[in-house]
């Protein structure tokens, strides 16, 4: 086994009785019949259809938490919370208290998300697992750079929004109905009519897509690169990779 510190990461709990309700009304996916050994790609957006996080949706004891870019995590806990009103639900940042590392395994293989005491761990791929638990109670030897689990997102084409990215992007500009993401059944959330919208009428012009760089070049959220905007990146062996929305 061989794992890596993922400090590029926050996390926020979302707990309560009205918990799963709450995060179905709000984000693009479908949360209410989401199963408790699943966890799911899905997005929160403005009311015009622009992306303010990318999330992993865990399953929990007590609700959900949720995986986002920790430069988001204390606007977007704010925010979001002022959605809750008179919801039995509570909403907080567990960035700073939580470990989160990224396993490479192959000999791990458990059949969805699993939790042993407080400690979860979560299938990603073949051979990669997400590993999460309290700071105090979970620590692991780092024995690879949290840059090559960057990487091998980049090349899975799981796109995470940040700071740099946030409010530009309709969930299809990154792929999210390709990845699962989206529930065109589900009922409303915010900006669910633009983003049915533009799945309908074929109205996306900008696609997500995998680009490299030379030796040299460094790219970043955020950047303007060959006419698109570049969403994630890591260093490669022969230089850079990102992933970047461009014109179709």
């Amino acid at each position: 086994m061989e794992c890596a510190r993922l400090n590029r990461y926050g996390l926020l709990s979302v707990t309560g009785a009205d918990a799963r309700d709450f995060l179905h009304a709000q984000l693009t996916n479908d949360i209410a019949n989401l199963p408790d050994d699943r966890a799911a790609l899905a997005g929160w957006c403005t009311a015009k259809g622009r992306l303010l996080a990318s999330f992993l949706v865990i399953p929990s004891r007590e609700g959900f938490l949720l995986q986002i870019a920790r430069d988001l995590a204390p606007a977007v806990t704010k925010r979001l919370s002022m959605f809750v009103l008179r919801s039995k639900v509570k909403i907080a940042d567990q960035s700073g208290a939580w470990a989160q590392y990224g396993i490479w395994d192959r000999d791990l293989r458990p059949s969805g998300v699993t939790w042993d005491g407080d400690v979860v761990t979560i299938p990603v791929d073949e051979g990669r697992f997400l590993r999460l638990g309290p700071a105090d109670r979970l620590a692991l030897p780092s024995s690879k750079p949290e840059e090559q689990w960057t990487l091998e997102e980049i090349r899975a084409g799981r796109p995470l929004i940040s700071a740099a990215t946030q409010d530009q992007f309709v969930p299809q500009m990154v792929n999210f109905e390709n990845l699962g993401a989206i529930n065109f059944q589900k009922g409303c959330y915010p900006g669910q009519e633009i983003v049915a919208r533009a799945q309908y009428r074929g109205a996306v012009k900008r696609r997500l897509v995998h680009v490299r760089a030379p030796a040299g070049t460094e790219l970043k959220p955020g950047q303007e690169f060959n006419g698109g905007v570049v969403v994630d990146s890591a260093r490669s062996e022969s230089g850079s990779e990102a992933l970047a929305v461009m014109p179709v």
